[in-house]
């Protein structure tokens, strides 16, 4: 039976980790997180909050994911979405759904990135 989820993976070009790291630690405020040595040398980079963990893997042929995504929870989506203006990333109101509020970014690779609030 199935008890979780433990990441979701997004590709990402090769050779984007520092770009991914702007984004997802610097804009997102996602903590990096070591991948396993083995693992590293295929490229990519970790990140995690509160649940999320989000892993990036450089994809040769990479196509950015526009419709597939990860939804991140957001205890403030109002104070999210200050953050996000002021580091120049757009924001996309999302349509109504009942108990949420929500939008959706895109990471630097064109993935798309919804944020949700409860409410």
């Amino acid at each position: 039976m199935i008890v979780g989820l433990d990441h979701v993976q997004l590709a990402m070009p090769a050779g984007g980790e520092d770009q991914a790291r702007a984004f997802y630690a610097g804009v997102l405020g996602l903590a990096e997180v070591p991948k396993p040595a083995h693992l590293a040398t295929r490229g990519g980079c970790w990140f995690e909050g509160g649940s999320a963990h989000i892993h990036l893997g450089a994809e040769r042929n990479f196509r950015p994911a526009r419709k597939a995504h990860p939804a991140l929870l957001v205890d403030d989506l109002a104070a999210m979405r200050d953050r996000l203006e002021r580091r120049g990333v757009s924001f996309v109101e999302g349509q109504p759904l009942d108990g949420y509020l929500r939008g959706d970014v895109a990471d630097p690779f064109g993935n798309r990135i919804e944020l949700m609030q409860k409410i």
